[in-house]
């Protein structure tokens, strides 16, 4: 039997990360998170993948337990990601981007092609929201702090229903202790990324998913971008909004699984 192995955390310039390493020729998974979470937002996928697939997930800047970077952009973002990639001689690799962390992972698709055979961009797109969305949410968390909005984020967060069950008070917690500087330069990172004119460039093996409820990143706007990558499958996730891996994990993993089958 091959041993199970751990994942151990730990710190690399200031960046937080969680890494296990695949055990012989399983696949290494590589994710990134969506704004207003850190790494335990996959908890759920990575406690379902197979005991010997490897893992690497970690904090954004200004997130989770990372040191907070002046004025970060999604090019910076995925500089951070490469350097935990080197560090860990990672050389092959599937990537897993959610909201932001898809923005993130359309950066290094382009870089490193060869590295990176699959990918999946959920509940993301290649341009998410405009200055006249993005500029007010920063003001207000900048002068009110998250939690003076985070019902309405938490809204568009989940599906119908799932403010009812006993964890969602739990996301709550993440979401509104979020250092507020921290939300409102990712905010404004995902404010001036603009990636459409590189989606017809993506080479690897694409899954686009998102949640059929999600309020942030809609159906509609995530189809249009999976339209416009070559050969991309498309899924929506039922009974799930912005967090699919939060709400939906069991689907959440086999879509994965049935990608790098």
């Amino acid at each position: 039997m091959t041993p199970m192995s751990v994942e151990e955390f730990g710190a690399l310039q200031g960046v937080h990360y969680g890494y296990r390493p695949a055990q012989g020729e399983a696949p290494v998974l590589v994710f990134a998170n969506s704004l207003g979470t850190d790494l335990r937002v996959w908890d759920r996928v990575c406690a379902r993948l197979p005991a010997d697939w490897g893992i690497l997930r970690h904090d954004k800047r200004g997130h989770g337990l990372s040191v907070a970077r002046t004025s970060p952009s999604i090019e910076t973002m995925a500089d951070d990601v490469e350097m935990l990639l080197d560090h860990l001689e990672i050389t092959r690799f599937a990537g897993v981007g959610l909201s932001v962390g898809g923005l993130i992972m359309q950066r290094l698709t382009l870089r490193r092609a060869q590295a990176m055979p699959h990918l999946v961009l959920a509940d993301t797109a290649a341009r998410i929201g405009s200055p006249e969305l993005w500029n007010p949410r920063i003001a207000a968390v900048l002068d009110n702090g998250i939690a003076s909005i985070s019902d309405a984020i938490l809204s568009r967060w989940f599906a119908p229903g799932y403010a009812t069950t006993p964890d969602f008070q739990m996301w709550r917690m993440m979401l509104e202790r979020t250092p507020a500087q921290g939300y409102a330069d990712v905010c404004a990172a995902i404010r001036d990324a603009d990636y459409t004119a590189d989606l017809s460039r993506i080479r690897a093996k694409t899954l686009v998913v998102v949640g059929r409820d999600d309020a942030s990143t809609p159906p509609a706007l995530v189809r249009a971008m999976a339209e416009q990558i070559a050969g991309a499958q498309f899924v929506e996730i039922a009974d799930a909004g912005h967090l699919p891996c939060v709400e939906q994990p069991d689907r959440f993993v086999a879509l994965l699984t049935q990608l790098l089958a």
